[in-house]
């Protein structure tokens, strides 16, 4: 694998416990139940997850922010914070609007990740450049909120997330063909693959296509990332 491959651990919260993700049916989402942490708490869920794979950066999936659009749970980042002293968090809580962005900032938890999903305009995206992360979201063949935001990579901060919804958790396979594509249209964007990854070939074969990174939950869990 190329070397600068880097492993994101990614972590849903919902109603202050982490839940594990399937097919990007939210509300379905139970309580995990993982070996690398007693309980479903963010800190300590969080913290069995980077010491796994010896990560630095850990994606946070606040789910009441983004489905039912309540403020980001603040109270669970500040626990994961102090779990994992040091670790770089990225956080979709839904953002839609500058004001929410700016207040999310002020806090000092991390990056906002503003997921196409949850956009009305390209505006968000543009005005934040690479002071957020940007998830360009699908869910089967559905390109989910603004086509511009799908169509135009000049609209696109450095860091680019690849969303697939329905490819969470099921173990599928990362989308290569719908990567390849964008990696064609937008060489200089560093792209993180996000649903699918089983383990060591499917990552190989996403440094082979020169993306930075993947966001990965289930198989960390499972333990398939070692092969």
């Amino acid at each position: 694998m190329a070397d600068g491959f880097e492993i994101i651990p990614v972590i849903d919260l919902r109603h202050g416990q982490v839940v594990r993700a399937r097919a990007g049916e939210r509300a379905s989402y139970a309580p995990i139940v993982t070996p690398l942490a007693k309980g479903s708490s963010p800190g300590a869920v969080a913290e069995g997850m980077l010491k796994a794979v010896g990560a630095g950066t850990l994606y946070v999936a606040d789910l009441d922010a983004i489905m039912d659009g309540v403020p980001p749970d603040r109270a669970s980042l500040a626990a994961i914070r102090a779990a994992c002293p040091g670790v770089r968090l990225w956080v979709d809580a839904g953002f839609c609007e500058a004001a929410g962005v700016e207040a999310f900032l002020a806090t000092g938890f991390g990056r906002p990740v503003i997921g196409s999903e949850s956009q009305r305009d390209a505006g968000l995206v543009r005005a934040l450049r690479d002071r957020a992360v940007f998830s360009l979201d699908t869910r089967g063949a559905e390109r989910l909120g603004p086509t511009i935001l799908h169509d135009e990579p000049a609209h696109w901060p450095r860091d680019v997330i690849v969303m697939t919804l329905g490819r969470v958790g099921v173990g599928a396979g990362p989308d290569l063909d719908r990567l390849r594509a964008l990696r064609t249209s937008s060489p200089a964007t560093r792209l993180y693959a996000a649903g699918g990854v089983r383990g060591p070939a499917d990552m190989a074969a996403l440094a082979a296509l020169g993306v930075a990174g993947a966001l990965v939950a289930s198989a960390i869990h499972d333990g398939t990332l070692a092969g």
